[in-house]
C-alpha cells in the first residue's frame, strides 16, 4: 500500500515532466528535423545552380571565341590562302580555345542538320548542347574518345546496352563574313571522360574536388541516364562511369522534365541531391546534371542532437525523482505509521494506535481519528464477540436438531416412495415370472429329451428369471438399508462382455454398432447381480435412444478421483442426446422420456446401487451428438 502511495505520488508529481516534456521534445525535433531538411534541400539548389551557371559560362565563352576567331583578320587571311594555311591557323585556334574539334564550314547549298550551325548561317553565334552519334563522332577522330562502358546498375532502367558510344558535345558556331557570307566556324568540346569539366564543377560548388570536405560532395554529367563524366567513386580510385541513375530520378527529370531535389542513392551511398535536365539544341531532354553531398553526416548530426536531448531529458526526470521523494518524506512517514497500524488490527491486534505522528496537519487529524475509532471498534468487538459466542452455542444445538431431523425426514420419504412401488414392482413383476418359469418347465417336460438343443438358451432363461426375482428383491430391500451387504470384489471387463450377451438380440435388432475400448483397470467391489442391472439398463436406455441404427462406444479404463484409485466405465451413444432442459432430471424417481414405456426408476435405481458402492453416475451430452454417462467405482481395497 505504501509503495502504491508512493508510487502514485511521485507520478502525479512528475506527469507533466514525463508526458509534456516528451511531446514538446518531439514537436521541437520534428520542426528542427524539417527546417534542417529544408535547409539541405535549398543549399543542394543553390549548388545546383552554380553548376549550371559553370555549364552556361562554358557555352558562352566557346560562342564568343568562336565569333572572335570567325571575325579576325587572320582567319580571313586563312581562308584566303587555303589548303595547309587554312588546317594550320584551324589547329593552332583548337588547341589554344581547348576545343575538341574545330573546322571551317562554306556556305552550303541545303539547309545543315544542326539548329546551331543554321542559326549562324542566319548570321548570329549560337551554342547548344547537342548529342554526336558514332557517325558523327568518326569524322571528328573522337568516336573512341566518346565511349563509355556501361556498368549494371542497381534500380536503373533495365537495357540489352554494353557501351555507349554517343558524345554530349558543347556545340557552338558562328558566321564567317557579313551575314555568313562566306560560311560558319564550327568547334566543340567533347563532355564524355572530361574530368577538367566536372572536376571544376565540384570545385566550384564544394571545397575540395576529391572528397568534397567537410560535405562529401560530388558532381556528374548524365548522358540520358547513363554517367559520362563523374567524381564519384565506384571504387577508392575508381570513378563510377558508365554506372546509370535509378528509374525514379529518370521518369521525373527526363521523363517529366522536373528538377529533383531530394535523398537519392547514388552507387554506393545516400547523397542529398539535385538533378537538372538538360535540353538540346532541338529542345529535347538529352541529358542530366547532378551535384549532391553524403547524407551521412548529417544524418549522424540530427542522431546525435536527438541523443543528446534525450539524454538530458532522462538526466532531469533521475534527478526530478529522489529530490521530489525527499520533499515528500513528510507525507510518507505519518502514512507509513498508519499502515503498520492498520496491519496490526488486521492480524487481530486491536490495542494498536497510532499515537503521536508528529505532524498538526490533516494526516495528523486522520490519524487522531483512527486511534479513536479503533477505541470504539475495540470495546464494540468485545460485546460483539460475547453475543456471538452465546448466539453460536444456539445455533450448533439447533443445528445438531435439524441434522438429526433432516436425515430422518429424508430417510422417512425414500421408505415411503419405495413401500409404494414395492408392492406394484412385486405384483407387475413376480406373477409374470412365475409364468415364464412354469411354461420353461413345461417345455422342459413336454419335449424330454428334445430339448437338449436349447438346453442352453432354457438355462439362460432359468438365470434370467433368477436375476429378476432377485432385482425385485433387492427394490423390496431399499426399505431395509441395514440390510445392504458390502458385495464382492469383481472384475468388470467380464461382467460388461456378459452383459453384451444378454442384450446381444436387442442390438441386433436396431442394427446398432458396438465398440469397446477396454485398458487395464483394478477389480472394484459391488454386488456382481446390481452391476449388471446398472450396465444392462444404461446399454438397453442408450439403444431405446438409437431407435434403428447407430453406434455404442463402451470405454474401460483405471483412473483416479480426488486421489482415491478407481475405474471410469463410459457409455458414449449416436442418439439424439438428453433435452438440455430434462438433463438435470434423468436420475429422480419416477422421471422418464418416454411416458407410457416405463416405470422412470431404472436410472434411479442404477444411481443407487453406485452410490452404495461408493461411486458416482453421471449423464451429459456429447459435443458431436448423442449422449455419454459415466459410472465411477473406487478400487477394492487390497
Amino acid at each position: 500500500m505504501m509503495t502504491s502511495v508512493r508510487l502514485r505520488l511521485l507520478v502525479i508529481a512528475l506527469l507533466p515532466l514525463i508526458v509534456l516534456m516528451p511531446l514538446l521534445l518531439l514537436l521541437g525535433l520534428s520542426r528542427w528535423t524539417t527546417d534542417y531538411d529544408n535547409v539541405l534541400t535549398a543549399n543542394v539548389e543553390s549548388d545546383l545552380r552554380i553548376a549550371e551557371q559553370y555549364l552556361g559560362t562554358i557555352m558562352l565563352s566557346t560562342r564568343e571565341d568562336l565569333g572572335g576567331v570567325a571575325q579576325s583578320v587572320r582567319f580571313a587571311d586563312a581562308i584566303a590562302g587555303g589548303g595547309r594555311a587554312l588546317d594550320g591557323f584551324l589547329a593552332t585556334e583548337q588547341k589554344a580555345l581547348g576545343l575538341d574539334f574545330l573546322y571551317y564550314l562554306p556556305r552550303p547549298e541545303t539547309a545543315p542538320k544542326w539548329p546551331v550551325i543554321r542559326t549562324a548561317l542566319n548570321g548570329l553565334a549560337d551554342s547548344r548542347i547537342d548529342i554526336f552519334d558514332a557517325d558523327d563522332l568518326r569524322p571528328l577522330s573522337l568516336a573512341d574518345a566518346a565511349t563509355v562502358e556501361l556498368i549494371e546498375t542497381e534500380a536503373a532502367v533495365p537495357t540489352d546496352r554494353s557501351v555507349e558510344d554517343r558524345g554530349m558535345i558543347v556545340h557552338a558556331a558562328a558566321p564567317v563574313g557579313p551575314n555568313a557570307a562566306q560560311g560558319v566556324l564550327v568547334g566543340g568540346i567533347l563532355l564524355n571522360h572530361n574530368l577538367q569539366f566536372i572536376d571544376r564543377v565540384n570545385a566550384l560548388v564544394y571545397l575540395n574536388a576529391v572528397t568534397g570536405g567537410e560535405r562529401q560532395g560530388t558532381a556528374t554529367l548524365f548522358l540520358e541516364d547513363v554517367r559520362v563524366s563523374t567524381n564519384v567513386r565506384l571504387f577508392e580510385d575508381v570513378r563510377a562511369l558508365g554506372t546509370r541513375v535509378s528509374a525514379e530520378v529518370r521518369r521525373a527529370v527526363l521523363g517529366e522534365g522536373r528538377t529533383w531535389l531530394a535523398r537519392a542513392f547514388v552507387v554506393n551511398d545516400w547523397y542529398v541531391s539535385g538533378y537538372l535536365p538538360i535540353n538540346d539544341s532541338f529542345g529535347v531532354r538529352v541529358g542530366m546534371l547532378y551535384v549532391g553531398f553524403l547524407e551521412a553526416p548529417f544524418a549522424a548530426a540530427k542522431r546525435d542532437a536527438f541523443i543528446w536531448m534525450l539524454g538530458a531529458f532522462l538526466v532531469v526526470l533521475a534527478i526530478s525523482a529522489p529530490v521530489f521523494l525527499w520533499l515528500a518524506r513528510g507525507i510518507f512517514a505519518p502514512l507509513e505509521r498508519m499502515i503498520q497500524t492498520m496491519t496490526r488490527v488486521e492480524r487481530g491486534d486491536l490495542a494498536a494506535r497510532n499515537g503521536n505522528i508528529g505532524g498538526q496537519g490533516e494526516i495528523g487529524q486522520v490519524a487522531a481519528h483512527l486511534d479513536r475509532l479503533l477505541g470504539e471498534i475495540q470495546l464494540r468487538d468485545r460485546d460483539l464477540n460475547a453475543r456471538v459466542e452465546a448466539r453460536t452455542t444456539q445455533l450448533r444445538e439447533a443445528n445438531a436438531k435439524l441434522e438429526a431431523t433432516t436425515q430422518q425426514l429424508v430417510m422417512s420419504e425414500k421408505l415411503a416412495a419405495i413401500g409404494e412401488i414395492t408392492a406394484g414392482v412385486a405384483h407387475e413383476i413376480n406373477n409374470p415370472v412365475a409364468v415364464i418359469q412354469g411354461n420353461v418347465d413345461v417345455i422342459r417336460d413336454a419335449l424330454g429329451s428334445a430339448a437338449a438343443p436349447v438346453e442352453t438358451e432354457l438355462s439362460l432363461i432359468d438365470r434370467q428369471i433368477s436375476r429378476i426375482s432377485a432385482i425385485v428383491g433387492k427394490l423390496l430391500k431399499f426399505a431395509r438399508p441395514a440390510d445392504f451387504g458390502d458385495g464382492a470384489e469383481i472384475e468388470l471387463r467380464p461382467v460388461i462382455e456378459e452383459c453384451l450377451l444378454l442384450v446381444d438380440h436387442v442390438l441386433r435388432s436396431q442394427q446398432i454398432a458396438v465398440q469397446t475400448h477396454f485398458e487395464p483397470a483394478p477389480s472394484v467391489r459391488i454386488d456382481l447381480g446390481e452391476f449388471q442391472q446398472v450396465i444392462v439398463n444404461l446399454i438397453v436406455n442408450a439403444a431405446q435412444a438409437m431407435q434403428t441404427s447407430g453406434s455404442l462406444i463402451i470405454r474401460l479404463r483405471a483412473q483416479d478421483r480426488d486421489g482415491v484409485a478407481g475405474v471410469c466405465l463410459t457409455l458414449d451413444d449416436t442418439g439424439p442426446g438428453i433435452p438440455k432442459d430434462k438433463i438435470g432430471s434423468v436420475f429422480d424417481p419416477f422421471f422418464t422420456t418416454k411416458p407410457g414405456e416405463g416405470t422412470g426408476l431404472g436410472l434411479s435405481i442404477s444411481q443407487t446401487i453406485v452410490r452404495s458402492a461408493g461411486g458416482w453416475i453421471t449423464a451429459h451430452n456429447r459435443e458431436d451428438g448423442g449422449a455419454r454417462f459415466e459410472v465411477w467405482l473406487p478400487a477394492a481395497a487390497s
